[in-house]
């Protein structure tokens, strides 16, 4: 009997034991699934105050990683002494004042201040003095803005020896350049300023009106917003429209694409978010950077804006650019090391940056970068070649971390974001490899939408589509521009005053005016520095 007793204990006992060791387990694994959402909300926490009050910058110096054993890293015990002769003959010599390169064609106004001729006496012998030399001040004077009135007046002849004759008598006027918009007193100049004014200064209509009252004119945004979308559509579009078949012909593009607002026409928003699509050229093809107002981020704007492209196209991950036809699409590095600076900036205190996964990342990003900087100035041919030979290797030893490291990392922690889109995105990533005119990343075209992203913050929004197309056409001509080194202000200046004077129903005939054309003239173009 009391064996029976004490097997039914033993039972019993174990029962109990697989019920606590079952209950253990699951509450460990609770607690793994709330410590794992504990530390993604630090990370949100902590990286959204990175985004606030820390560097946008996604870089992340060596020195700002290792900056308690800065000494140790940065020794080089076989390094020379540098001579102090050698420091001071070396160390580049800062240019002030008003001789620096910019200032050299300025013109120079001389005022000169002198004695009297009663005062020019010797107060010693009573002798005439002489001047034994000059004493120079130089400084910079700033003239405001003039605005005035340009009368365009031709003559009109006739013949009166055909007068008297009493036939018919011919009458000729004589030639004079086409208006900017008929019937209005704008100038191309006028219109070349205020989009000069709000494109590349990204100054709001309504801040220039307040500053032409300061001048005492009394010019409406609503009159310079009319001019802006007329001047667009009369006389950049077509311009606009032959860059864009030259676009077509390259082989290599950059893409982008940046959220904007536009209101529809009773001054309401649009439900759904409208988007400034970018398409910009390489290092080695002719220098443009051509934007488009869509209404939304489907990819079929882009595969219908470049119908015909066919090359390699290099944009982020958006799966919108998969649609694009006879294309081979090309990752962006610089996105892929955003996820690891950001797992950087999210990780708690106290730990150490350099024994961090992230960091491990960033040292490969780190080489690759380097090398590309160094081949800035080769051609596309010895580019690849050069990629082929010291950049296949560092992407090879990238990708096996990348697999040794994935399963040791929390999937939904910013570091394990990190190391799927790499993987997830390896193709695309190392496709760059393919052909010396891709970057290793687009930084290009985000350099090119960062007019827009700037101008957007002051413009808030586009009071219509129509508005937003013409904005897209006067962001195309002055970033193309700048990137050929014209100044815009005079580049547009000069289209205003040759496009309502050329055919336009004859593409051809716009290619002298094109950016990069070499017939444009000296005053449009900007000094180089020497």
């Amino acid at each position: 009997m009391s064996e029976m007793i004490e097997s039914k204990d033993l039972q019993q006992n174990s029962a109990s034991f697989e019920e606590l060791k079952n209950k253990y387990a699951m509450l460990q694994h609770e607690n793994e699934i709330l410590t794992a959402k504990l530390k993604w909300y630090e990370e949100q926490y902590k990286l959204n105050q990175a985004k606030r009050f820390g560097k946008s910058s996604d870089t992340v110096p060596t020195e700002q990683i290792s900056f308690l054993n800065e000494a140790e890293i940065a020794q080089r015990p076989e390094a020379e002494e540098p001579e102090l002769e050698k420091i001071v003959y070396e160390r580049k010599k800062r240019k002030r004042g008003t001789n620096k390169d910019s200032f050299a064609d300025l013109p120079v106004e001389r005022i000169e201040y002198d004695l009297p001729i009663d005062e020019q006496i010797c107060p010693v012998c009573n002798g005439t003095m002489h001047s034994m030399s000059e004493e120079v001040r130089r400084e910079l004077k700033v003239i405001p803005a003039q605005v005035s009135i340009v009368e365009h007046v031709r003559k009109i002849y006739t013949c009166r020896a055909c007068e008297k004759a009493e036939e018919k008598a011919p009458i000729i006027t004589a030639p004079m350049p086409a208006p900017v918009i008929s019937g209005s007193f704008l100038s191309p100049s006028l219109l070349a300023f205020i989009m000069h004014q709000k494109y590349v200064a990204a100054l709001p209509l309504h801040r220039q009106e307040q500053i032409f009252k300061e001048y005492g004119i009394d010019i409406s945004r609503q009159n310079m917003a009319n001019w802006i979308i007329k001047g667009a559509e009369l006389w950049l579009e077509p311009l606009y429209d032959r860059m864009h078949q030259y676009l077509l012909k390259e082989t290599f593009l950059h893409v982008d694409e940046s959220p904007m607002r536009v209101l529809t026409k009773d001054g309401k928003p649009t439900d759904s978010k409208a988007y400034m699509w970018l398409y910009a050229t390489g290092r080695y093809g002719r220098k443009m950077a051509l934007y488009e107002y869509q209404p939304s981020r489907s990819g079929k704007h882009a595969k219908r804006f470049l119908e015909g492209y066919s090359g390699l196209l290099q944009s982020d991950d958006y799966s919108g650019y998969n649609s694009v036809e006879n294309v081979i699409r090309v990752g962006c590095f610089a996105h892929a090391r955003r996820y690891y600076t950001d797992a950087l900036k999210a990780i708690p205190k106290g730990v150490s940056i350099e024994s961090t996964y992230a960091h491990q990342a960033l040292e490969f990003f780190k080489k690759l970068f380097t090398l590309e900087s160094q081949w800035n100035e080769l051609s596309a041919e010895k580019r690849y070649e050069n990629r082929l030979k010291e950049s296949k290797p560092i992407l090879e030893a990238y990708l096996s971390w990348l697999q040794e490291a994935e399963p040791k990392v929390v999937k939904k922690s910013k570091l394990g974001q990190a190391i799927a889109y790499s993987l997830s995105n390896w193709e695309l990533l190392t496709n760059y490899l393919k052909d010396g005119q891709c970057e290793l990343s687009n930084n290009r075209a985000e350099r090119a939408i960062k007019p827009f992203v700037i101008g957007r913050k002051n413009f808030l929004f586009a009071k219509s589509p129509h508005g937003a197309k013409a904005s897209a056409i006067a962001y195309s001509i002055a970033e193309s521009a700048k990137l050929n080194g014209l100044n815009t202000f005079y580049y547009m200046k000069y289209l205003f005053e040759q496009l309502p004077n050329t055919r336009l129903d004859r593409p051809e005939a716009l290619d002298h005016l094109l950016p990069w054309s070499e017939e444009i003239p000296a005053e449009c173009k900007l000094q180089k520095k020497l």
